[in-house]
């Protein structure tokens, strides 16, 4: 079974516009993201190129971050091109070529309690190397899934399109389920019981040619991977769908792959010990790996719009 590449240490973090060394960026106790899970964030990849590092996207993720700092009515009154240059000056502070930033946005002191309007309002951003989420071999192999017996959150409930971080536990639940049972990760299943994402991930299904994912009223995350990955597909005259896919779709499947900003594209090989497809990646899953790892290290040309150079 593969297992989470573990986080490296870099030097420094940015907090509210300073960089601090990277063990003093601490919050104190009281603080209420930390009580109620009160804070939104983003997971971007920067990658090397042969015009030097880039990071993937960087825009449409700090976008999304605004979004969902107004879904969840925290006040922030950052631009998005000051957020981005902070993005920009972690990697170089912390000598990073190419690594995962994570930003945040949270409600420290100032409230306990259920209502944080008197709570200050923080944003901080860190940068580390880190390797292939679900692991090398499952990159290149594939992983072995299972249904998990806890629900996708629903829209009746939380922001399923907005990354806020106490929601965050229903996956949390899942890839505890998964992983103490055995397998690399978990796919969920919305209230309807139709198939929504793995804990962290979009799921795209290959059948008979055509690629199928879910759509947002599923319930997933609206994932930039996930775009990106349809927008390439198709460039190539893939056929690609958005649809309800059920469990018994997914054991009838000739492919399936998640991907997402830290899962990148992995393939999956079974779903609950039933073999998928021959049993290792496809000729589609391997598509859309190259073209996503061509597009993110700046060998597409049509595609360089979306790489930000640090």
């Amino acid at each position: 079974m593969c297992q989470n590449a573990e986080m490296e240490k870099a030097t420094a973090i940015w907090m509210d516009g300073e960089m601090v060394p990277w063990d003093g960026a601490q919050v104190p106790f009281l603080t209420h993201a930390l009580h109620y899970g009160t804070a939104v964030f983003e997971g971007i990849r920067a990658y090397q190129t042969p015009d030097g590092t880039a990071i993937f996207r960087l825009r449409e993720h700090i976008e999304r971050l605004g979004r969902s700092a107004r879904a969840y009515g925290i006040p922030w009154d950052y631009d998005v091109e000051t957020i981005m240059e902070a993005c920009r000056r972690v990697l170089r502070e912390n000598g990073l070529e190419a690594g995962y930033i994570r930003p945040l946005v949270f409600y420290e002191t100032g409230a306990i309690g259920l209502n944080p309007a008197a709570a200050r309002v923080r944003t901080g951003i860190a940068a580390w190397e880190w390797g292939a989420y679900l692991g090398e071999e499952g990159i290149r192999n594939g992983i072995r899934v299972r249904i998990s017996s806890w629900r996708r959150i629903s829209g009746e409930s939380f922001i399923p399109t907005a990354k806020g971080s106490g929601q965050y536990l229903n996956s949390v639940l899942a890839k505890q389920e998964a992983v103490a049972t055995g397998y690399d990760e978990a796919l969920m299943l919305n209230a309807d019981g139709n198939v929504s994402e793995g804990s962290g991930e979009n799921l795209f299904l290959v059948r008979d040619g055509v690629v199928f994912t879910p759509p947002i009223a599923a319930g997933i995350l609206d994932g930039i991977t996930r775009a990106s990955v349809i927008d390439l597909l198709r460039s190539e005259g893939i056929e690609v769908r958005e649809a309800n896919l059920t469990r018994g779709d997914l054991y009838g499947a000739d492919e399936l792959f998640l991907t997402g900003t830290a899962a990148e594209v992995t393939p999956i090989r079974e779903v609950d010990d039933r073999a998928i497809g021959t049993g290792k990646p496809g000729p589609i899953t391997r598509q859309a790996q190259s073209l996503y790892s061509d597009a993110v290290s700046g060998k597409l040309e049509s595609w360089r719009h979306w790489l930000d150079f640090v």
